[in-house]
């Protein structure tokens, strides 16, 4: 199994799980471009989702795992498949404007008997071209080359056993760093210094566990940039008086718990604590709804109905699926926990649910990575206590 993370049992039951997807979709072969559905399927891992690459699975066989030659050599590293199976072209297709790797790529499927066969492709996806499926159809005359988006990534819904002791790493390290951007959390401290503390604590994981790069870099914006979503973090000082969010995940293996805590530097303004306590009892209620049997929009809807009552407006999608991820985000792209989603909740599904409030002038994120259990509200894995951080100062 060379150096791969998992069992060889999780990943022959990963197999099962596509094939069947796939001859559901009447695929005979589909190519996997999305780092996340490589590992998943392959166990590859490696920093070079910049260059063309993906997985060939078949109806029979393992699956084949295709990049540039010099990263064949991380596939032999890091996949659980015999050498063969792992293909590397060269570098003279490397951004080229008279040479492309789908080139190559057809001829491999060419070579296995695939030029006129049903054949998917992750069509939204960032790491599919437009250019790379124009060659590939080019290359394909006679195939049906048809969209696949996403079939491998609703498999990976429901987590295994195996998975989910990683998601708890993961968490564990999660706690670790929400901790000490807390502790840390002073006035007149640069934020990029404080950052270097979050990626410091989550690179060193917790005891043995140790920490991988997050899909997704600290989000930290303070004051007027915190009524922002996505903002990173620059070098000015943090301030009292403003409230500053942290939107972090700790990761082991590529797997990760979100997991958001806001500090109020200084006495928080009543309004604000008013919109937390509507936010906290907001999300026990969105915990109890998240239950086996029930739906994604059961969620949403039970946190939305307490913020209604607070005279609250908030909408949007509130939460998403994780855990296997690489960059640039950390969510699965599949169910939403939002009004119009009706994605029924089964057990080992994780999600991280993100009911965060941004205001006018402050924004206010707690958010946990809960997961669905057999019986019973949805299990928040984190430890980190859910409120509102002040320091009097």
């Amino acid at each position: 199994m060379s150096n791969a993370a998992f069992s060889e049992s999780e990943y022959a039951r990963r197999i099962r799980l596509t094939r069947k997807a796939m001859e559901k979709a009447g695929l005979d072969v589909i190519f996997v471009t999305d780092p996340s559905n490589q590992a998943w399927l392959t166990g590859y891992d490696g920093w070079s989702f910049y260059v063309h690459q993906g997985v060939i699975l078949t109806m029979t066989g393992e699956p084949i795992w295709w990049g540039r030659h010099m990263d064949m050599l991380g596939g032999r590293r890091t996949c659980w498949m015999d050498h063969s199976n792992i293909l590397g072209y060269e570098d003279h297709f490397i951004q080229s404007t008279s040479a492309h790797p789908m080139e190559d790529l057809a001829e491999q499927l060419k070579s296995r008997g695939f030029s006129s066969s049903q054949i998917g492709v992750e069509m939204e996806n960032y790491y599919y071209s437009a250019k790379a499926h124009s060659i590939l159809v080019e290359e394909l005359p006679n195939a049906k080359i048809q969209d696949a988006t996403a079939l491998v990534n609703w498999l990976r819904l429901i987590k295994s056993d195996e998975e989910i002791s990683f998601i708890r790493k993961a968490a564990r390290i999660s706690d670790k760093i929400i901790t000490t951007a807390i502790d840390k959390a002073v006035p007149g401290i640069r934020k990029n210094e404080l950052v270097a503390e979050i990626m410091k604590a989550g690179i060193e994981g917790v005891g043995d566990d140790w920490g991988d790069y997050p899909a997704i870099v600290p989000l930290t914006p303070s004051g007027l940039d915190a009524t922002a979503a996505h903002l990173t973090w620059n070098g000015a000082p943090m301030k009292k008086g403003e409230a500053t969010f942290f939107e972090l995940s700790g990761c082991y293996r590529r797997y990760h718990a979100p997991l958001c805590r806001t500090i109020f530097l200084g006495t928080p303004p009543d309004n604000m604590r008013r919109t937390e306590k509507a936010q906290l009892e907001g999300i026990a209620a969105g915990l109890d709804a998240a239950r086996s049997g029930n739906r994604t929009c059961d969620i949403a809807n039970a946190f939305l109905q307490v913020l209604n009552k607070h005279g609250i407006e908030r909408s949007g999608r509130m939460g998403y699926p994780v855990g296997l991820s690489y960059p640039p985000d950390w969510g699965e792209r599949t169910a939403s926990i939002r009004t119009e989603d009706t994605t029924i909740l089964k057990p080992g599904m994780v999600f991280h649910f993100m009911p965060a409030i941004w205001m006018d002038s402050w924004g206010l994120e707690t958010t946990e990575t809960i997961l669905i259990k057999e019986d019973g509200p949805a299990e928040a894995i984190c430890n980190v206590e859910r409120k509102l951080f002040s320091k009097g100062l």
